[in-house]
C-alpha cells in the first residue's frame, strides 16, 4: 500500500492546530468541488483526497494514530494486540512454559508471520485469514436551500466509484446521513464500511429558515397599510396573495399556514410562513397630496 502525505495534501504543516486543517480542508474543497469542475477528473480526484485527508486529520485519535503507523494507521488496534502478543509470547519462551516463535517466523522488517496474515500477507496456520471491516468514509455535500426544496436525486463519486443517492426535501444544515455498505472495502472478505453523509446547505433565498418555518418580509405602501388591500409576495412554491387589514401597523406579523419548508421524509407535510410587513412611507410628494395629509393631522 502506497502511503499518502495528507498534510501534503492539504498543503499544511506537521503541526498544524484542528483551526488550520478546516481552514485549509473548505479553501481547497470550494476550489475542486465537482459541481465547479463537471468534467474535470484531475478535480474529482484531488476532491476525494482532500475529503480523505480531512477525515483522518481532522479527528485527534485517527491523526495520532496516522503520525505513528502512516499508511497502516487503520490497523493501529491489530498492530498493537500483535506486539503484545509477540512480547508475551516471548516472556514465556524465556521461562520455558511455552516456546516462542523461531527467529524465521519474522521478516527483514521485524513481523511475524501471523502478523503479516493479519494484513492479508499470506495465509495463517488453517489456512484462514483474518478479516477486517473496512474503514468509514466521511463526505461533505454543499447544496443550496432551494436544492432541499424537493427531493432530488445525486451523484456522490467515493473511492472511483459512482453512488446516486437520493436526497429527501427538508433536509437541514449540517444533517449527516449513512449509507451502509458504501464505504471502503473490507479486507480479506470482511464487510465493508459506511458512508457518511453531512449535508452543507447555503440560503440562496430571501427567507430566514428555522426548523420547518419560513420567515420573510413584505413591503406595502402606507395607502395600502391605511386603507387595506392586497399584496403579492414570492414564495417557493410560486406567488401568493396577501390581504392585508386596514390600519396595519409597520412590523404586523402574519402567519399562511402550510406555506413553509418541507417536513424531512414527511410527503406533503409543510411548515408555515411567517411574514412580516414593511410600511414604506411615499416620497417625493407633491403639493396638494402634502397639503391633503395637513387637513388629515388636524382631523
Amino acid at each position: 500500500m502506497e502511503y499518502i502525505d495528507y498534510y501534503k495534501i492539504l498543503g499544511i504543516a506537521k503541526d498544524a492546530s484542528q483551526e488550520d486543517i478546516k481552514k485549509a480542508y473548505r479553501k481547497l474543497a470550494r476550489q475542486f468541488h465537482p459541481d465547479l469542475n463537471p468534467n474535470n477528473k484531475d478535480a474529482h480526484k484531488k476532491f476525494q483526497q482532500i475529503n480523505e485527508a480531512n477525515e483522518v486529520l481532522s479527528d485527534p485519535e485517527s491523526r495520532k494514530k496516522y503520525d505513528q503507523y502512516g499508511k497502516d494507521w487503520k490497523h493501529a488496534k491489530q498492530f498493537e494486540q500483535a506486539r503484545q502478543s509477540a512480547g508475551r509470547q516471548s516472556e514465556r519462551d524465556q521461562s520455558g512454559n511455552w516456546q516462542g516463535f523461531d527467529e524465521g517466523d519474522f521478516d527483514e522488517n521485524g513481523f511475524s508471520d501471523f502478523f503479516r496474515s493479519m494484513f492479508g500477507g499470506r495465509e495463517s496456520t488453517g489456512g484462514r485469514q483474518a478479516k477486517f471491516r473496512g474503514h468509514d468514509v466521511h463526505a461533505e455535500l454543499n447544496l443550496q436551500l432551494t436544492d432541499v426544496y424537493q427531493t432530488h436525486q445525486q451523484t456522490f463519486t467515493i473511492n472511483g466509484k459512482n453512488i446516486r443517492i437520493t436526497i429527501p426535501a427538508g433536509v437541514e444544515d449540517g444533517q449527516k446521513i449513512k449509507l451502509k455498505g458504501h464505504g471502503e472495502p473490507g479486507i480479506n472478505g470482511g464487510p465493508a464500511g459506511d458512508l457518511y453523509i453531512t449535508f452543507n446547505i447555503t440560503n440562496n433565498t430571501k427567507f430566514r429558515r428555522a426548523g420547518n418555518d419560513l420567515y420573510a418580509t413584505a413591503d406595502i405602501d402606507l395607502y395600502t397599510a391605511l386603507l387595506g388591500g392586497e399584496t403579492t409576495l414570492d414564495t417557493l412554491s410560486g406567488k401568493i396573495k396577501l390581504k392585508v387589514n386596514p390600519e396595519t401597523q409597520n412590523g404586523t406579523k402574519t402567519r399562511i399556514k402550510g406555506k413553509g419548508f418541507p417536513v424531512y421524509k414527511k410527503e406533503g407535510e409543510f411548515g408555515d410562513l411567517y411574514v412580516t410587513y414593511n410600511v414604506q412611507l411615499p416620497k417625493n410628494l407633491t403639493e396638494k397630496q402634502k397639503e391633503l395629509l395637513r387637513e388629515l393631522s388636524k382631523s
